[in-house]
């Protein structure tokens, strides 16, 4: 069977690399799956957790938003920021509720519907993992 080669980085490191047989990604108008052949696509990512799946093991990372780029032969994530999922803390998410609140509260006009949003995303995200 064909595989997906991806990559998933942040600023900070590559997390991630290799070949899967599928990667979820929670892209900005919704969830999708990333499997070999996929057609060429380009989305934002929201807050959410990115799930690369290889055989009958699944590795999953919290993103805080960024990018993915799919293609026929490769998957890229570039995260604002990401963390394996198990690493995450009830303080680390904390803090990046914070951000979120915070951007939320200064922002204006257009950026204020944006900020709500992603603030709308995070407290979904903290509920999905148990925060």
């Amino acid at each position: 069977m064909a595989k997906l080669a991806y990559d998933l980085v942040s600023p900070e490191r590559k997390l991630a690399s290799g070949e899967a047989d599928a990667i979820q990604i929670p892209g900005a108008e919704g969830d999708l799956t990333a499997m070999p052949e996929h057609a060429p696509f380009l989305t934002p990512l929201r807050p959410g957790v990115v799930t690369v799946r290889d055989g009958g093991s699944e590795t999953s990372y919290v993103v805080t938003g960024g990018f993915a780029e799919i293609s026929p032969a490769g998957a890229a994530v570039l995260a604002e920021e990401a963390v394996k999922k198990e690493e995450v803390s009830a303080e680390w998410f904390s803090a990046r509720m914070a951000e979120a609140e915070k951007a939320h509260e200064i922002a204006t006009g257009d950026a204020k519907t944006l900020a709500a949003l992603r603030l709308n995303d995070m407290k979904f995200l903290a509920s999905s993992l148990g925060f």
